[in-house]
């Protein structure tokens, strides 16, 4: 038997045809097989179009223009996450070179304001850009904040020094900041919509995994830039002009991914919305949209944000405050610090991918959730290992925090955008996330290096990720499954004409087992 579900009315019955107990038709093994979220939507539908589907209802993406999609999209995080990994390695070279006259304390914590100044304007580029992108399209929108990223990390290299103009110098490098944070506003949450609308139901995960894949790819690439350049120049030279090199890289990069982005096509779901209800939300403007989701979406926006507390917060503790934490509170080589978290970094990308498949058959919320209960639990022991003495020990507790990040990486870009209808999703999203990441993400380095100076406390880090981890776990009790579910507002994707023809055939199963329990009440 299999257990009472509820929600559906199809739970309560045994697979393979013929009739159940009291008379209850059973249930055909197409689908008793499928997930509880995934039957339930699907019923609801099918309720609402009193038919089963047929083949205009179910959308087959292509594999070649879906591979570009996903290429596209994570190209573009790994320029924006390249430049983070070099400027988290370079904080304490970047205060030596803008605010020379600050003891060494106050130059790392003027560099992590600096940084953190980006995150202050993201909302404001998520509000700019995600109503743009519900209306105008994703892709336009993508190509323009690739271009823009790009603008503001070319010009960091350009910056004069302190030295040479004084004043202008934190000033100009706080103004590029503030547009690569614009930009960055509305780049995460449109390629997590456009990857999202662009993947089938079934691997969901697995594809907006590889979203966060480029992310640590990029954070990779740029902090082992770093790392080689620190060891084949000396400190003057590093201060002279060789942290300049990796950001006059970024202009190169830009244009590469420019150029794979105006190639995309428009997202399916962008391209044929669900209703006309949903099409005459997309025609709303900007200040109407805003107040159409904080009324109508405020509790999956809440949802949101927690799990982007949870995420980022790990997130820019670990490739943003680790490598700082290791030479100016512990006292280690730079060298040794770059190499550690490198590794960190690595580890993620040989995990994420996996996760994200593994999120796609046990769920979302049980990753979230094992990841939270474990970030509660290991935090602590993972900052002791850290501070530990010798080289494995360290290792370990990097590898430790990394696998709890990849955890709360791998579904997210997954999970977000499914909290959304497709009229408002990028929009929804550059709120949701923007604020969450200015307010706890892009904060916690500044933050947790203030916690560490005024208590003298090395471990700080570590329960600024407990407190983070509670939050998470809080927010996950709330979060609804959406693995293998079709998105909200969107027809069911998949990957195959044989997909199709087989979601067909389990459509009109889960019809005739609707109708037949709706008589039979």
């Amino acid at each position: 038997m299999l257990r009472r579900e509820g929600g559906d009315g199809v739970a309560d019955a045994k697979p393979d045809g013929g009739s159940g107990p009291l008379g209850r038709p059973r249930i055909p093994s197409t689908v008793a097989n499928m997930p509880r979220q995934v039957r339930e939507e699907l019923t609801r539908r099918l309720r609402r179009n009193r038919r089963a589907f047929r083949e205009e209802d179910v959308q087959v993406v292509e594999g070649p223009l879906l591979k570009r999609a996903v290429g596209a999209s994570a190209l573009g995080n790994c320029m924006e996450w390249f430049d983070f990994g070099v400027y988290s390695y370079l904080a304490a070279t970047i205060g030596k070179v803008f605010f020379p006259d600050a003891s060494p304390t106050a130059q790392v914590v003027s560099s992590f304001a600096t940084f953190a100044a980006a995150f202050v304007v993201r909302p404001l580029g998520g509000l700019v850009f995600g109503p743009l992108g519900d209306r105008l399209g994703r892709q336009k929108v993508l190509a323009t904040t690739m271009i823009l990223m790009a603008i503001g990390t070319f010009s960091i290299g350009l910056i004069p020094s302190y030295a040479s103009i004084g004043i202008a110098a934190p000033i100009l490098l706080l103004l590029a900041r503030m547009l690569q944070g614009f930009s960055t506003g509305g780049e995460y949450g449109g390629a997590t919509t456009f990857v999202a609308e662009y993947s089938p139901d079934r691997r969901r995960g697995f594809l907006s995994s590889w979203l966060d894949f480029g992310t640590f790819v990029g954070y990779a690439l740029g902090s082992a830039l770093v790392t080689v350049l620190n060891l084949l120049l000396t400190d003057g030279q590093m201060l002279d002009w060789g942290w300049r090199v990796p950001f006059l890289i970024a202009g190169p990069l830009g244009l590469i991914g420019l150029y794979m982005r105006l190639r995309l096509e428009e997202s399916p779901a962008f391209q044929q919305q669900l209703d006309e209800h949903e099409k005459s939300l997309a025609q709303e403007s900007a200040g109407s949209e805003f107040k159409t989701i904080i009324k109508d979406h405020w509790r999956p926006l809440l949802i949101c944000m927690g799990l982007v507390l949870l995420y980022n917060v790990t997130n820019y503790m670990v490739t943003g405050y680790l490598p700082t934490y290791q030479t100016e509170t512990l006292g280690r080589s730079s060298g040794f610090a770059d190499v550690l978290v490198l590794i960190g970094m690595v580890w993620i990308v040989l995990l994420i991918t996996f996760l994200g498949r593994l999120s796609d058959h046990v769920g979302r919320r049980p990753l979230y959730a094992a990841g939270a209960v474990a970030m509660i639990v290991l935090a602590l022991p993972a900052f002791l290992l850290l501070r530990a003495d010798g080289t494995w020990t360290p290792v370990a507790g990097v590898l430790l925090l990394s696998t709890l990040l990849a955890c709360f990486a791998a579904p997210s870009a997954a999970t977000l955008p499914a909290l959304f209808p497709t009229a408002v999703r990028y929009a929804a999203m550059g709120i949701g996330f923007n604020f969450a990441v200015a307010a706890f993400g892009g904060t916690t380095p500044l933050l947790t290096e203030a916690l560490v100076s005024v208590t003298g406390n090395d471990l700080m880090p570590a329960f600024y990720l407990m407190v983070a981890g509670v939050i998470g776990l809080v927010t996950v009790r709330f979060l609804p499954e959406s693995a293998q579910v079709p998105l909200n507002g969107s027809q069911p994707m998949v990957g195959s004409r044989q997909e199709r023809r087989e979601l067909i055939t389990t459509s009109k199963d889960l019809y005739s087992l609707s109708k037949e329990r709706s008589e039979a009440r």
